[in-house]
């Protein structure tokens, strides 16, 4: 756990942070659904392969690597933005321009026509979200170093993240049946920018000011250019992948599994092989403190060996999650679910069950030894991936069981709304818990890039596997893909006995003053 000698004063979050963190998870969770789940199934609708929709859950993987650009966020401001907002709300606000951007994109090419260029727009979408989150990820940990002071925060953040992605599922879906996917992706567009100008309205951080209006004429100045050259970029590395990708064969998932998982593995693989030799550094070793690895070598120095089983932990947990949300849109299209019945149980049904989850699962994590928590969380993930196999054999249709106002809820309905809020809850549950784990092991010295190598090991392997999900499904069917997914979260928990007993090493460094 992280080093309490190291944390800031204790402040308890108040009523205005935790609304601002309520209104981050917002401003993330919005765009999340819209580059996965609903990217998938409106993949399933034009009719694409199931083994192609598999792949595009790949672009999903683009968070985990997020420990490659942020500690750029923890040593650079953003041009104009952060020389008025501070270093955390410019990357937020540069974040949320370029989310703006990307979902407008995907609406202008939601035919789906041309796949590598849906692709490229959901992974400059999945870019420019992940980054909004690592800033907001970082604000957070230095602003709430305690358990009990992680608890709200993470609670709140993940009741905005949650009720976003309910708004974004649902929503979505509900006005693609109305009108087309085009008209949904340009609505979520333009929520998805409304705390931009609720942001650029807040106070200056201390220290910072000048003019409002020249701060943001220049941020906005400054994000075109960055924007330009991230679209740019991935443009040229998709065309080296595709390539790369077209020589080894689409057809050949197998093939392609052993390219994809070797190469994303290197970055953890070679960190867990350094660890015996990084534990002995000294204190004040150039590669601890001042080099550009200092925030992984961290990592390793303070937890020593113990470092292997944490990652090992932290690489599985959220296992059931992710494969729940790769295929649970998929499975019910192929049942004969609408987009009317789809919308209902993504909106109302999953709001209640997750918010549910988050603030049980945020009050044990504050409250509970976080064991015990951990060890909760796994199993309510298991539980909310063997609901799905059993809903995979039931059907829509039936007798109706009741009304919601104009609408019939038949027990096919029910059988749907009952399986999604088995699932929301568990996950939301188990979510809040880990975030709450994570946020601890971190040196608050490095808040954004340890977050964000613990964060995206968490997703790696998870969201590796779901890009073959596909390819499971095909051999093992829905049902069978659905209690393996839930058996491996339950694997993680073999790890539990050595991850509880770790202790962080002092590095005797104090972190830089966290501000609101």
């Amino acid at each position: 756990m992280a080093d309490a000698t190291l944390a800031p004063p204790v402040i308890r979050p108040g009523f205005g942070r935790l609304a601002l963190y309520l209104l981050l998870g917002f401003a993330a969770g919005l765009p999340f659904y819209m580059f996965n789940a609903v990217l998938l199934l409106r993949l399933a609708r034009h009719g694409v392969d199931i083994v192609t929709v598999g792949f595009f859950a790949w672009v999903a993987l683009l968070p985990t690597f997020k420990f490659a650009w942020a500690p750029l966020l923890d040593k650079y401001d953003v041009p104009g933005f952060g020389r008025f907002w501070g270093k955390r709300r410019g990357w937020i606000m540069l974040s949320q321009l370029g989310i703006f951007l990307s979902t407008v994109a995907m609406a202008f090419t939601s035919a789906d026509t041309n796949l590598p260029l849906t692709a490229l727009f959901a992974v400059l979408l999945a870019f420019w979200t992940t980054t909004l989150e690592v800033a907001a990820d970082a604000w957070r940990i230095e602003l709430a170093p305690t358990a009990e002071q992680q608890g709200p925060m993470v609670a709140a953040n993940l009741w905005g993240y949650r009720s976003a992605m309910v708004a974004a599922g649902s929503g979505a879906i509900l006005i693609a049946a109305a009108w087309d996917w085009t008209a949904a992706y340009l609505v979520i567009a333009a929520a998805a920018f409304l705390p931009f100008p609720i942001l650029a309205a807040m106070r200056p951080d201390p220290g910072r000011g000048g003019g409002r209006g020249t701060a943001l004429a220049t941020g906005v100045g400054a994000s075109i250019v960055v924007l330009g050259a991230s679209l740019a970029i991935a443009a040229a590395v998709g065309w080296v992948l595709l390539t790369a990708i077209g020589s080894i064969g689409m057809s050949n998932p197998s093939v392609m599994s052993y390219y994809v998982f070797g190469i994303a593995l290197v970055p953890f693989i070679a960190l867990g092989a350094a660890v015996p030799w990084i534990s002995k550094l000294p204190t004040d070793h150039p590669l601890l403190n001042t080099s550009a690895l200092a925030p992984y070598a961290n990592v390793a120095w303070r937890y020593g060996i113990l470092i292997i089983p944490i990652l090992l932990f932290v690489s599985v947990y959220r296992m059931g999650d992710v494969m729940a949300l790769t295929l649970s849109h998929p499975l019910f299209n192929a049942l004969g679910y609408g987009l009317t019945q789809i919308g209902v149980a993504d909106g109302f049904v999953a709001l209640f069950s997750s918010m549910l989850g988050v603030a049980l699962g945020g009050w044990l994590a504050a409250k509970a030894p976080m064991g015990w928590a951990l060890v909760i969380g796994a199993i309510m993930s298991a539980l909310s991936n063997w609901i799905f196999a059993w809903l995979a054999h039931q059907a829509p249709g039936g007798p109706i069981l009741f009304h919601l106002g104009s609408m019939a809820v038949s027990a096919g309905d029910f059988d749907l709304y009952l399986a999604m809020a088995v699932d929301q809850f568990g996950h939301g549950f188990e979510g809040a818990v880990f975030v709450v784990y994570l946020s601890l092991l971190v040196n608050p010295r490095f808040p954004g890039a340890q977050y964000a190598l613990l964060s995206g090991l968490a997703f790696l392997i998870p969201r590796l596997l779901a890009g073959l999900s596909g390819v499971f499904q095909k051999a093992i069917g829905y049902d069978g893909f659905f209690i393996m997914a839930g058996a491996m979260s339950l694997g993680a928990l073999i790890f539990l006995p050595f991850i509880v007993r770790a202790r962080a090493r002092p590095d005797n460094k104090l972190p830089e003053p966290a501000v609101s």
